[in-house]
């Protein structure tokens, strides 16, 4: 059966990324989506790109707004079935970079921590009345253990993990609560608000110089292909394609059912966590 058909979804950070990858799929698969971005502009080209799609924007580190877009989907379709607090910025830092990281260090604990609740608050009371309802929080493994370079970023992620085991566990019957936990995923733009790249190495660690190696030989077009193919073993980076089809799938789901963490790696990656 389709679990996902004619279910209402709600996507922060949809205009790019993730968010607009899932949209896409959600909508081919029968969804009725409302995407939601800070960015007018990608909204805009999103919807030119996908009829059928429909657009709020609104920043999610004002609850107001993210409040009057679920209010938005509730008056187009009566109710909430998914929300995803997918918007989110890694700005990866070592601790000596204070004062190039401190703008984008606040920034991240107000997108990926005060967002993430904030999404959570926006659909809590249209969730419990409904008496059903989806919370997808997206997490990464940054949030498993501390390591340097990703000492901010890293805690907002834990703090992601925390606010969904607690909401699991007090509306549970009611709200289901997945943690989609990504790895490294090159191709999306997260990646450009990292403040120092040599932050990366904390959760590289002792593969440091050999994934180097391999994004040098990729840029390079010398990589062989097995490297960059998911039907090989060796498949190192993860397309964003293959994170998205994961979040889908935990929507995909009947409502008695819940998967309540999911990491998806490609099976070569170089990542400690």
């Amino acid at each position: 059966m389709d679990h996902l058909k004619d279910k209402v979804v709600v996507i922060t950070g949809a205009g790019s990324g993730f968010g607009r990858l899932v949209a896409h799929k959600s909508v081919v698969r029968g969804a009725q989506v409302l995407a939601v971005d800070v960015n007018h502009n990608a909204l805009e080209t999103l919807r030119n790109e996908l009829p059928g799609v429909h657009i709020a924007v609104a920043d999610v580190t004002q609850l107001d707004e993210l409040k009057a877009a679920v209010l938005q989907a509730v008056g187009l379709w009566g109710r909430v079935d998914v929300m995803i607090n997918n918007a989110g910025v890694m700005p990866l830092a070592f601790y000596s970079d204070h004062d190039q990281a401190m703008d984008a260090w606040t920034r991240c604990v107000d997108v990926n921590f005060k967002g993430v609740l904030h999404g959570i608050v926006a659909v809590y009371d249209q969730m419990i009345s409904q008496e059903r309802g989806q919370v997808i929080n997206l997490s990464s493994i940054y949030g498993n253990f501390p390591v340097v370079g990703a000492g901010v970023y890293g805690a907002t992620k834990a703090a992601v993990d925390f606010l969904s085991s607690s909401l699991r566990m007090e509306a549970q019957g009611k709200i289901k609560v997945t943690t989609v936990k990504p790895t490294g995923v090159p191709g999306t733009n997260l990646g450009a608000g990292i403040v120092n790249p040599d932050a990366i190495v904390g959760i590289l660690g002792q593969n440091a110089p050999a994934y180097g190696q391999l994004m040098q030989a990729h840029q390079a077009g010398e990589l062989p292909a097995e490297y960059t193919d998911s039907e090989h073993i060796e498949y190192y980076a993860l397309d964003p394609e293959h994170l998205a089809d994961q979040i889908v799938y935990v929507m995909d789901q009947p409502w008695g059912v819940a998967i309540s963490e999911i990491t998806v790696r490609a099976s070569g990656d170089a990542y400690l966590l």
